[in-house]
């Protein structure tokens, strides 16, 4: 049993349990650029990526011996996004642990699968259901058309212009000084995206591109036009 791999880079990940959110991971990371060791447990799973992940394993990932072999010590980062099992899911952890990867990420079920694979080794905690759904209350509540925030509340959003700026360039409409929030960049109709300037126009149908904490950044979006 081999991954086939050679002097993998420091962006390596090896990403465990190919289902839904494990699958979604390993083929961004692919578009990305990452070379990327897929492995799970279900022979159809594992064919169903074999033409898009760099390389896929069926295996067994509780056994530290198996992942070993698979020389996923080797990789640096490892994702584990095993489903329903918790049992898989915490002993595919302790493994990676003992082989001493040094950034593993879960995907946790709830609070307490999230504290058990903290103790066994998992050094970052997805929690995927909580997260969309904290992510769709902003988006149905509020007028943002898109949202993401960070753990240390950090959010970067895309919004509306507020009737107040169309026509003025965003030195003249004065936004982050209003507001508090930074104008990452404009998406003009039929336009790519471009980073934003104080000379930049902002003309009703623009879509902004902004960052701050989550509040202000909240705050600013209250004040854009209804779509």
């Amino acid at each position: 049993m081999s991954a086939n791999r050679k002097n993998p880079h420091n962006d390596s990940v090896v990403v465990i349990g190919l289902g839904r959110f494990g699958g979604s991971v390993a083929e961004s990371l692919v578009k990305l650029g990452h070379d990327v060791l897929g492995i799970d447990s279900d022979e159809d799973l594992v064919q169903k990526w074999s033409e898009v992940l760099t390389h896929v394993v069926e295996a067994d990932t509780t056994s530290i011996e198996t992942l070993r072999r698979l020389g996923v010590h080797e990789y640096s980062h490892a994702v584990v996004g095993i489903g329903t099992d918790v049992e898989s899911s915490v002993l595919t952890v302790l493994a990676l642990s003992e082989l001493g990867v040094k950034d593993i990420w879960a995907k946790a079920l709830g609070t307490n699968h999230g504290r058990i694979l903290e103790r066994t080794g998992a050094h970052h905690i997805v929690y995927p259901e909580a997260d969309m759904g904290e992510r769709v209350a902003h988006l149905v509540t509020g007028k943002m058309i898109d949202f993401i925030e960070f753990d240390e509340g950090f959010t970067i959003a895309k919004t509306l212009v507020p009737d107040e700026a169309i026509g003025k360039t965003l030195a003249e409409a004065g936004i982050r000084s209003k507001y508090g929030v930074t104008v990452v960049g404009i998406k003009k109709p039929g336009a790519d995206f471009t980073y934003a300037t104080p000379e930049t126009r902002l003309d009703r149908n623009d879509l902004l591109v902004v960052s701050g904490t989550t509040q202000i950044v909240e705050t600013f979006a209250s004040a854009t036009r209804k779509s």
